[in-house]
C-alpha cells in the first residue's frame, strides 16, 4: 500500500478531502480506507461510496511516475512482482502480466457475496453509472448489483471475509509465482519490498525475510518510510531505505 501512496494515491488527507466532501460532511468520515468499513445504513449509500472510492482509485489515476520508473528498474530483468494492492496499476503501468501476482483482489471486478460460484465480472460500466446517478450520496436501489446465480447483493472482489473468490485466473497467477520461486531457489537474488509494513505481512514482509534467510545468495532490498528495519537475523543480508520511493527511483536511474 506504501507504493501506492508513493505514488500520489494517499487515501488521507487533501486527496480525500477533496474527492468526499459529501460524504464527510453526511458521515463524518476520515479517509478512504476506514470508509469502506464504514456501518452505511442501506445499500445505495454504501454503492454510492464504493463508486466513487472505485472511480478515484482504478480508473481515474492513469499510469504514475513511480510505476513507470519500476518498470524501467526491472524492465531487462527476470523479475516477478507479487502485490496486495488492487488498484491494478501493474497492468495500467504496462508490466507484464505474466509475472504479477495480485492476491488480494481488484477494485474492478465484482463477485457473488456469498461466493456461490466462481466467476468474477467487470464493473467500470455501473461504476460510471452510478457516479452519473448519484445524489445525495445515494445510487438508485435498480443499480445495486445482484449476483445473476442466486439473486444476493454482490460485493466487490477483495479480500476481506471468507468469501473472497479466487477465480481461475487467480490461480493461474499463484501457480506461476510458485514456479518463480521454485526457480530461484539458492539463486543470486534480489526481493525488494515496496512500502510494505505490517497490514497483511504474511502475504510479503514474512516471506521474503524467511526466503532470505534461508538463501544465502540472497539479498533484501526494502524501501518504506515507516517500517524499514531489517529483520535481526537478516541483517548483515538487508539493505533499509526510509527516504521516499520517488527520490530513491530517481537516484537509482540516475545512475543506471
Amino acid at each position: 500500500a506504501g507504493f501506492s501512496a508513493a505514488a500520489g494515491m494517499d487515501y488521507g488527507g487533501q486527496r480525500f478531502e477533496d474527492n468526499f466532501k459529501d460524504f464527510i460532511d453526511k458521515y463524518g468520515l476520515q479517509d478512504m480506507y476506514s470508509a469502506t468499513f464504514y456501518p452505511y445504513e442501506t445499500s445505495e449509500e454504501k454503492w454510492a461510496y464504493f463508486a466513487r472510492h472505485i472511480y478515484l482509485n482504478r480508473y481515474a489515476e492513469g499510469k504514475t511516475k513511480i510505476h513507470e520508473q519500476l518498470l524501467d528498474i526491472v524492465r531487462d530483468k527476470d523479475y516477478f512482482i507479487i502485490t496486495t494492492n488492487v488498484d491494478h496499476q501493474l497492468w495500467i503501468n504496462g508490466f507484464d502480466s505474466d509475472r504479477i501476482f495480485a492476491t488480494q483482489g481488484d477494485y474492478g471486478l465484482l463477485q457473488c457475496s456469498e461466493a456461490c460460484h466462481d466467476k468474477l465480472y467487470s464493473n467500470e460500466l455501473l461504476i460510471y453509472d452510478m457516479l452519473n446517478n448519484t445524489e445525495d450520496c445515494r445510487i438508485p436501489s435498480q443499480l445495486v448489483p445482484k449476483c445473476p446465480v442466486c439473486g444476493k447483493e454482490m460485493e466487490v472482489n477483495l479480500r476481506k471475509d471468507n468469501f473472497f473468490v479466487q477465480d481461475s485466473e487467480w490461480y493461474k497467477m499463484n501457480k506461476r509465482y510458485s514456479s518463480y520461486l521454485d526457480k530461484i531457489d539458492g539463486k543470486k537474488v534480489v526481493f525488494m519490498e515496496l512500502g510494505v509494513g505490517f497490514n497483511t505481512p504474511t502475504i510479503i514482509r514474512f516471506p521474503f525475510e524467511r526466503m532470505t534467510y534461508n538463501n544465502p545468495n540472497a539479498t533484501l532490498i526494502r524501501l518504506n518510510r515507516s517500517h524499514s528495519q531489517p529483520l535481526d537475523e537478516n541483517i548483515d543480508k538487508t539493505i533499509s531505505f526510509d527516504e521516499d520511493i520517488g527520490k530513491i527511483f530517481d537516484y537509482w536511474l540516475s545512475r543506471i
